[in-house]
């Protein structure tokens, strides 16, 4: 265990012996890390990239931002060698016969871009399946460059870099978690590993962050998307999927790509709490229930509140869902919100949930001076 309460694993892992490749992976377990909770910054869906690598020899880079877990076929070979779901570079030597071992300071470098800015609370460095050939050691650095840099332009000596998680020992086959406490708002990282090797996944749990400038050219925005700066705050259920899953971009394109709860027995209902970019006027509201047909949600109520204590508002009455269906509501006249609450009656699931509005002239002023505090 390290000093903030995780797990730290280090050292080999057995070789494969055949079943489930996943039944020695070490792991905190289904509760995950305390941070695993928080929406992934560097999820492709919102649109991040592996911008360059040094090496990726064995295995191509882009595996790294995967969403799905790694996946092992111990009969998949190529002619450079076993086919690996992750980013992985040949083995470094020494710079003579005399000298065949890789110097301290030698290592191997992927620059990823976030795909939505923001804090970030906790990193993952999953080996998963690179029981022998993962690094020794791994670092991330992150920095915050508006636009869209090259990795010439990243790599450039005037650019700033913020340790993250400095060179740590990690361990093969394993989700290696690291807690961070850096209150920067950050837009790249700048994966380290020592002295190469192999990683399968890169996780990045955080807060989003949105630039104030983009939003107000807007104007009208959904008020609730991760991308945005949107987020959830507590659910009543997360059995078979993540309710953060209902405010990603785009639409849902299977049925765990969703919000679903399980089957209630009695009764009761389930709902999702969430906060929004800042302080908004909602004028229009999606509730899309895409690929959830047998099992989507019967009925469904909007609940506003301005502030963490104001009194919840009924902003959409309970309402008949169909199935596999975008349903599409206009709101007259309704209050001021920070945060918006979705019943779901009795259970079952949505896809997703978009809330078009503004910001308010108090919600620009305080976002842009978040923002403005976190960029330093």
């Amino acid at each position: 265990m390290t000093a903030t309460g995780l797990p730290r694993y280090t050292g080999d892992a057995g070789p494969y012996a055949g079943g489930d490749p996943y039944a020695d992976y070490r792991t905190p377990g289904p509760a995950g890390f305390p941070f695993a909770h928080l929406p992934d910054l560097a999820d492709r869906r919102l649109g991040a990239g592996v911008l360059a690598a040094n090496d990726e020899f064995f295995a191509e880079r882009e595996n790294l931002l995967r969403p799905e877990p790694a996946h092992f076929d111990p009969e998949a070979f190529g002619h450079k060698g076993k086919i690996m779901d992750g980013w992985e570079t040949r083995r470094r030597r020494g710079s003579d016969a005399a000298h065949p071992f890789p110097a301290d300071e030698d290592h191997d470098w992927a620059l990823i871009r976030l795909g939505a800015p923001g804090v970030i609370h906790g990193i993952i460095v999953d080996t998963a399946h690179f029981r022998g050939n993962y690094p020794q050691s791994v670092g991330v650095e992150g920095t915050c460059v508006e636009g869209s840099p090259s990795p010439a332009e990243l790599l450039a000596a005037d650019v700033p870099w913020t340790t993250l998680v400095p060179r740590t020992a990690i361990g093969g086959h394993a989700a290696n978690g690291f807690a961070v406490d850096t209150a920067r708002r950050f837009t790249h990282l700048r994966l380290n590993q020592h002295p190469d090797g192999g990683v399968a996944r890169l996780r990045v749990h955080g807060e989003v962050v949105p630039a104030p400038g983009w939003l107000a050219a807007l104007g009208t925005f959904d008020v609730v998307a991760l991308e945005n700066g949107g987020r959830v705050e507590d659910a009543s259920d997360r059995f078979y999927s993540s309710p953060t899953h209902t405010i990603q971009p785009g639409r849902a394109r299977k049925m765990d790509d969703g919000w679903e709860t399980r089957r209630r027995r009695g009764t009761g209902h389930d709902w999702v709490r969430y906060r929004l970019t800042e302080q908004s006027v909602i004028r229009a509201v999606e509730i899309d229930t895409g690929y959830l047909k047998g099992n989507s949600a019967g009925w469904a109520a909007l609940l506003g509140r301005d502030g963490e204590h104001g009194d919840w508002v009924e902003l959409l009455p309970r309402t008949r869902l169909q199935p596999d269906t975008v349903h599409r509501f206009l709101l007259a006249g309704a209050p001021l919100a920070t945060h918006v609450r979705i019943d779901i009656f009795p259970d079952g699931g949505i896809a997703r949930l978009r809330l078009h509005g503004s910001l308010t002239e108090e919600g620009a002023r305080r976002l842009g001076a978040r923002h403005d505090e976190l960029n330093g």
